[in-house]
């Protein structure tokens, strides 16, 4: 899998997570502490983010990491 596809399914798993949570994208960048720009461009696929940021919104969604960038 390429890289852009990890970016992709991040992206995908996060809009789900925060469906189930019934957050908004502000919401949860205020739970993670990131702006509304990082998670905005994160599930629109422009982004390149940190494994750091992925942990925080990982936290944030109360979600374990291979949740939202699951390695198979």
């Amino acid at each position: 899998m390429d890289m852009q596809q990890y970016y992709k399914k991040l992206a995908q798993n996060i809009r789900i997570e925060r469906a189930r949570n019934k957050i908004s994208q502000l919401k949860l960048a205020e739970l993670a502490d990131l702006s509304l720009d990082t998670i905005s461009t994160i599930e629109r696929e422009i982004a390149n983010p940190t494994l750091s940021t992925i942990i925080a919104i990982a936290v944030a969604l109360d979600v374990d990491l291979n949740t939202l960038l699951p390695l198979k």
